[in-house]
């Protein structure tokens, strides 16, 4: 009998203060090769907070966040960039350099690949664009020239805050299928998504946060049930028969707490 893969990423027992306020709480939670995993949640669950412990750019209070076995914030940054990319939700750019040149730079710490860098560029759709300055792109542009980047690395770990954020319905598909063929491809991949539609229709699993608690982590179709959209998004919903789509329909009313 064949034994599972090896954790890419292991969350165990991961907690996190910042400023005198719990933004995470005993957090536990294993990725493996070949897995996409969605991590959705209601503004100010803690998602971003998860991914940057993930990637090592934060060290937890309590717990450790390890990547293949070794505490992700102990890593030196050169080693941490030839495991993991990380797309984070801001994305500054700090000069005018052509979206080729922005693209290469996921390879920073990685064997020059120009191969690595075209692969990106045809993968996210930017060939048109590669003479361009990044500083004059579209912002929906400019996401994707950012996730070139990520993808360029061609590391066992990718981590996307918000992938789709800035993007029309069909570049949100289209990064969100790229994310999917990396797993597919043996990356373990983690992605922060605040559409629950696009989260059902392509990750494999399914993490829902609920006041920096896991509230589910399972397949789609049971971690967006009726009851969970109900109890952490406070919406009425369910999940279409194809399971490709979240239908939904009212938001559950607030209780009042104005005196009768």
């Amino acid at each position: 009998m064949a034994s599972e893969p090896v954790p890419a990423i292991a969350l165990r027992g991961l907690g996190a203060v910042r400023g005198g306020r719990r933004i995470l709480s005993e957090v536990s939670l294993a990725i493996r090769p070949g897995e996409f995993v969605a991590l959705v949640g209601p503004n100010g669950a803690g998602k971003s907070t998860l991914m940057r412990l993930a990637a090592g750019l934060l060290a937890p209070s309590e717990g450790e966040a390890s990547l293949a076995g070794v505490q992700a914030h102990r890593l030196r940054p050169a080693v941490r960039a030839q495991q993991l990319a990380y797309l984070p939700q801001t994305r500054p750019l700090g000069w005018g350099i052509s979206v080729e040149a922005l693209i290469g730079l996921g390879r920073h710490a990685l064997p020059r690949d120009p191969e690595a860098v075209e692969g990106a560029l045809a993968a996210c759709n930017l060939e048109a664009l590669r003479r361009r300055r990044a500083d004059t792109l579209s912002g929906g542009e400019l996401a994707r020239a950012h996730l070139a980047r990520a993808l360029a690395a061609q590391t066992l770990v990718l981590l996307a805050d918000e992938p789709t954020a800035a993007l029309d319905p069909r570049h949100a598909l289209g990064i969100m299928q790229i994310l999917a063929d990396r797993a597919a491809a043996g990356a373990a991949v983690l992605a922060a998504i605040h559409d629950l539609s696009l989260a059902a229709r392509f990750a494999t699993r399914v993490v829902v946060l609920r006041e920096g608690r896991i509230a589910a982590d399972a397949a789609p179709k049971e971690a967006l049930s009726p009851g969970l959209l109900a109890a952490v998004f406070g919406v009425l919903g369910s999940l279409s028969a194809d399971g490709r789509q979240i239908i939904l329909e009212n938001p559950i009313p607030q209780a009042s707490n104005k005196p009768d």
